[in-house]
């Protein structure tokens, strides 16, 4: 009868249980004999009570608590005047016992994996005393494995890569299994590996788990990649073992076993012959199964009537080869050439070198195609050269120009006046001749670099172009002089023969063997008694003092002319003048002052000396100009002072008391006499803008309109007031707006009230409160009833 994978287990766990009762029971029954215990009023008694580990099976699945074993002493008589206690890891909450008997007992299912072993320690103590009758024991309760764990691949899943074309048993990775149960006790824990997806490629070692290859030449290009299952199974592979499982991703990696090879034996290709120099004419692959590096090529040209037309690069992303041109392609000298271009391998692996070369030989052909081209000069560059004297019309040279189709149309010519704006130039539209169209100067332009047009007369839009550089040759048109403007001087102490001024000429010429000039004074000023004139013969002449004794306020400018001659073929001459200026000079003959009219002054009094006369005469102006202004502003001030300003007395009656005292600083006559004229002042530092704002109507007794026209007085002659600062102010006297919530408090503003308060009682308040009781009072004495 064959067991089931439940009924096994079933069956270990009842075997282990029955071995664990088995030794916990010899345990029980040991005894050993250990150090005497004392006890006062006692005799000495021997400790009989000792036992070994226990062992409980873990993973206890039955709904009675687990007899783990029995603890028991010699001194106990089975009278029950003994109890154990028991103490450590796992005590009351895991482990209880017996008191009476000792018994202990398992209260929860126990996981070795979790804990392996408890420590725990068991005391017997009298009952009655509760002193202890035996020292306290230290014991251990060991878990005892089942296999209830399967084993795990904590690294899973796996990717690996191998080398295509490997040889058998080639390793490729290795896989490892953990199984959490105990090693040490039976085969629990010893795991062996097998494959089960990925055979016949593909095995395991079933100790180890090294995967190795299992088939020789397994090709990439064919398939590159394999998904491995590999099973890990405890109790050594048997039946009712765990297992687990894990999945591993084999990659097959490229290697150089693939020549390359051209789809095709020959390849043609029509080309303009117009096609610039550099550009591409084609693109050709030969097809390579590898990939990455081993893919690479190189490619070119070995054989062809191209060679030196064309050339072939590898574009390094797609290793394509490029053709490009080397050279201009002409369809009337050669209409096609033949290439024989080969493509090889740059990393070659020599262990398939048996497979064949690793490169290949095709054939391509280009045919140039027949365009329609411009006609082409003669000549790149033309050169030519023309006098600056030649007469408009002179034929300076000829430029040819053809068209190299086979049609040979005929050629008109033309200059591009964009190179040519002053139109100095002609030519010739049949022949090419080029004429001057105007006079030249080569001091202007020393070359002029046009551009001549050469057109087919059957299609105006071919256009060749031609570069003529015309170069002017130089005469003798420029007549010499002074290098730059002089500032001669002379001392007014200079001594005959001093040297003034050394002066040199240019020429805007340039003729071939150089300048030469020749100096002199002119026939009027050779024989002048103040300078002379030496040649140095270097292009250069020096200036020199004849006399001395030069005196501003007799003379002091001085022109000398010089006559200045070239070497040119005719020479040609200039005079110029030189200005000499007579100076006041220090020790070391350098220049203080050279103005005449500062010997007029008179003597003692200088320049500087007028400046600051004038200066001080300005200063008093200013300071009585400032003295007058101020007296003016204090004579009509623009701010009246404290004692004369009316606008800060206010009238006050939030206050008790006070009563004549209140009014003295308000002429109340005012408020009576409302017809005195006023006159209505401008303000002297600005222009008056008198701006009425609208108020509100007021709804009041006949008696308000007395104050409220006064307010209105007093308000228009705030505005035109011309003693008031220049600034915005508020003046309020009695009314405070309709939109006030708590309503005006001022009590000049009461009478035009609506209240029905009765004011009398202010005649009963004494003399300090008679003019309120005058104001507001309803008597017959009321001030304007």
């Amino acid at each position: 009868m064959k067991l089931g994978k439940v009924e096994f287990c079933h069956f270990l766990q009842i075997l282990a249980l029955f071995l664990c009762l088995s030794g916990m029971n010899q345990a029980e029954l040991t005894r050993s004999r250990s150090k005497p215990y004392f006890q006062s009023g006692r005799t000495r008694t021997k400790r009989s009570w000792v036992w070994n580990q226990f062992f409980v099976l873990e993973e206890y699945m039955g709904t009675d608590p687990l007899y783990v074993g029995k603890l028991h002493s010699d001194v106990d008589k089975g009278d029950g005047s003994i109890k154990y206690i028991l103490s450590g890891e796992g005590a009351s909450s895991i482990f209880i016992i017996d008191e009476n008997t000792g018994d202990i007992h398992a209260t929860k299912r126990l996981d070795r994996e979790e804990q392996a072993y408890y420590t725990l320690r068991a005391q017997a103590l009298d009952r009655l005393t509760n002193k202890p009758v035996e020292p306290e024991s230290e014991f251990v309760i060991k878990i005892q494995d089942i296999n209830d764990n399967e084993p795990k691949f904590l690294d899973g899943p796996y990717t690996a890569g191998v080398p295509e074309m490997s040889p058998v048993g080639t390793s490729v990775v290795q896989v490892t299994a953990t199984d959490a149960d105990d090693p040490t006790y039976g085969n629990s824990a010893r795991v062996v590996y097998s494959i089960l997806q990925g055979q016949p490629y593909f095995s395991v070692e079933p100790k180890t788990g090294v995967i190795k290859t299992a088939l020789p030449n397994m090709d990439r290009e064919a398939k590159d990649q394999y998904l491995l299952v590999i099973q890990a199974k405890d109790m050594v592979g048997q039946n009712g073992g765990l297992s687990g499982t894990t999945s591993v991703t084999v990659t097959l990696t490229d290697v150089n076993d693939n020549p390359p090879r051209f789809p095709r034996r020959s390849y043609q290709y029509n080309v303009p012959e117009s096609l610039p120099v550099a550009s591409v004419v084609a693109r050709i692959k030969a097809a390579d199964a590898d990939v990455g590096p081993n893919a690479e090529m190189e490619y070119k040209i070995v054989d062809g009537d191209g060679l030196g037309v064309f050339k072939i690069s590898v574009d390094k992303d797609t290793q394509e080869g490029i053709i490009t041109i080397q050279k201009e392609l002409d369809f009337e000298a050669k209409t096609s050439y033949t290439l024989r271009i080969e493509a090889a391998n740059i990393h070659v692996d020599p262990r398939f070198l048996s497979l064949g070369p690793f490169s290949d030989m095709t054939t391509v052909k280009i045919i140039v195609e027949d365009v329609d081209e411009p006609p082409v000069f003669t000549s790149r560059l033309y050169s030519m050269v023309v006098s600056e004297a030649a007469k408009v019309g002179t034929i300076i040279g000829t430029v040819a120009a053809h068209d190299p189709d086979a049609s040979n149309s005929p050629v008109r010519y033309s200059i591009d006046r964009n190179t040519d704006l002053e139109r100095y130039f002609n030519i010739d539209a049949n022949s090419g001749v080029i004429t001057t169209a105007k006079s030249l100067d080569r001091e202007t332009n020393a070359v002029h670099n046009i551009t001549v047009l050469a057109m087919e007369s059957q299609n105006p839009a071919q256009v060749g172009r031609g570069y003529v550089a015309i170069t002017i040759l130089d005469i003798n048109d420029n007549a010499p002089e002074f290098a730059m403007e002089y500032e001669t001087t002379v001392c007014e102490n200079a001594q005959p023969g001093q040297v003034i001024q050394k002066i040199s000429a240019i020429d805007k010429d340039d003729p071939p063997n150089g300048h030469q000039f020749y100096f002199s004074l002119t026939a009027e000023a050779a024989n002048n008694h103040n300078f002379t004139l030496q040649d140095n013969k270097d292009n250069t002449a020096t200036v020199l003092t004849k006399r001395n004794g030069f005196r501003r306020q007799e003379q002091s400018v001085f022109y000398l002319p010089i006559f200045i001659v070239d070497s040119g073929s005719p020479s040609l001459s200039s005079t110029n003048t030189l200005t000499i200026r007579v100076c006041d000079c220090d020790a070391d003959g350098i220049a203080q002052t050279c103005n005449a009219e500062a010997y007029i002054l008179p003597a003692g009094l200088s320049t500087g000396a007028l400046i600051a006369i004038l200066a001080c005469v300005l200063t008093l102006l200013v300071l009585v100009l400032l003295i007058v202004t101020m007296r003016r502003r204090k004579k009509e001030p623009l701010i009246f002072d404290e004692e004369r300003d009316i606008r800060e007395n206010i009238v006050r009656y939030d206050d008790e008391g006070g009563g004549e005292e209140d009014t003295e600083a308000f002429d109340m006559a005012a408020l009576r006499n409302l017809n005195i004229m006023r006159d209505t002042k401008t303000r002297r530092d600005v222009t008056p803008e008198i701006q009425f704002l609208s108020r509100p109507t007021f709804k009041s007794i006949p008696d308000n309109v007395i104050f409220r026209e006064f307010i209105w007085e007093r308000l228009k002659e705030a505005d035109v007031d011309p003693c008031a600062p220049p600034y915005d102010s508020l003046q309020t006297y009695a009314f405070e707006g309709n939109g006030s919530v708590a309503e005006s408090l001022s009590s000049l503003d009461s009478i035009s009230s609506n209240s029905d308060q009765n004011y009398d009682y202010l005649s009963d308040w004494g003399p300090r409160f008679k003019r309120l009781a005058d104001m507001y009072g309803t008597g017959p004495d009321c001030l304007y009833s």
